[in-house]
């Protein structure tokens, strides 16, 4: 009899254990802790999305404690990516396509930011000196261009502007700056021209330079002009995190799309824009979802002026 009740002592003991077990392998993101995830960013206007989807709880929500990291440009962010340093990154459009040519295995997961598509209105632009001998962008051939990155998005855009206005665009020379560094590069006479994405735009205004193209609308209409990113490993090791930063942050772009004055606002939590310089601001369009079709024509104008050999399975990089 006393070992029945044993028996059945040590029967209910395994049974209560496997059940708290299963209790805790049930348990979701958040009671679990949230997941640190790191995401390299740019200081600029476009990713102003993803720092106030943190601040409105919209990561916090999906179980995740989001770290951003500022770095000069998406050629600098994809190996952090690569190598584990950062989950997830912003990047241009053309370092992934350079990226999926070179069989990289990044896979963009989330529209970034695009153009507003409205020459002379975008977030966006091409300029000279006030008194340069430049009246458009064919005469920039045999010039110098300052890109905050070489091969980029920069490249393909600014000759797709020349190209457009009948210049040759093979042509273009351009050189590295980081965008603060720009406009004293142009206004010293070291450049020949810049360009430059708010809220620097703004800077070259102020110093009396002259825009002469909108070249992420030349380039393509409604272009995309940046998304986040993640390592195959990453989707292959943990894709509900991935699916989860990817809602969040389809959640943070409608939010910034619908909410101009809370991205200005933002602005001022990780950049030094003044709020009467932050007012003046030429915000982008931050759709949810890519525009696959401008990045088809960016693809095939990367290819055409030889920043790509040939073009990437866009299948494969593409959401």
């Amino acid at each position: 009899m006393r070992r029945l009740r044993l028996l059945a002592l040590f029967t209910a003991t395994v049974l209560l254990t496997a059940a708290c077990g299963d209790a805790e392998n049930e348990k979701g993101p958040a009671e679990a802790g949230p997941d640190k995830v790191n995401v390299g960013v740019i200081a600029i206007l476009d990713v102003a999305p993803i720092y106030l989807g943190r601040d409105k709880g919209f990561f916090k929500e999906k179980g995740i404690e989001l770290g951003l990291t500022t770095a000069q440009g998406g050629a600098a962010i994809v190996p952090a990516v690569l190598s584990g340093e950062y989950q997830f990154g912003f990047s241009n459009t053309i370092s992934l396509l350079l990226g999926a040519d070179r069989g990289l295995p990044v896979k963009a997961v989330v529209n970034g930011v695009n153009s507003t598509g409205v020459d002379g209105q975008d977030f966006a632009g091409l300029f000279v000196k006030a008194d340069s001998p430049i009246t458009s962008p064919k005469d920039l051939a045999g010039r110098t261009v300052a890109a905050n990155t070489l091969k980029n998005i920069v490249d393909t855009t600014v000759r797709s502007s020349v190209a457009k206005d009948g210049g040759d665009a093979s042509r273009v020379k351009f050189t590295e700056l980081a965008f603060p560094d720009q406009v004293p590069a142009l206004q010293e006479g070291r450049v020949d021209a810049i360009f430059v994405v708010e809220p620097f735009q703004q800077s070259a205004v102020a110093a009396g330079a002259r825009k002469i193209a909108s070249s992420y609308v030349d380039a393509a209409p409604d272009l995309t002009v940046a998304m986040y990113f993640t390592s195959q490993q990453l989707i292959a090791n943990d894709p509900d995190l991935v699916s989860r930063f990817t809602a969040a942050m389809k959640q943070s772009l409608e939010y910034a799309d619908a909410h101009p004055d809370e991205v200005r606002d933002v602005l001022g939590s990780y950049t030094k824009i003044a709020p009467e310089v932050r007012a003046k601001l030429v915000l982008p369009k931050w759709p949810a979802e890519v525009n696959r079709a401008s990045v088809e024509t960016l693809a095939d104008r990367a290819v055409s002026d030889g920043t790509l050999p040939k073009k990437p399975d866009l299948a494969a990089l593409l959401p």
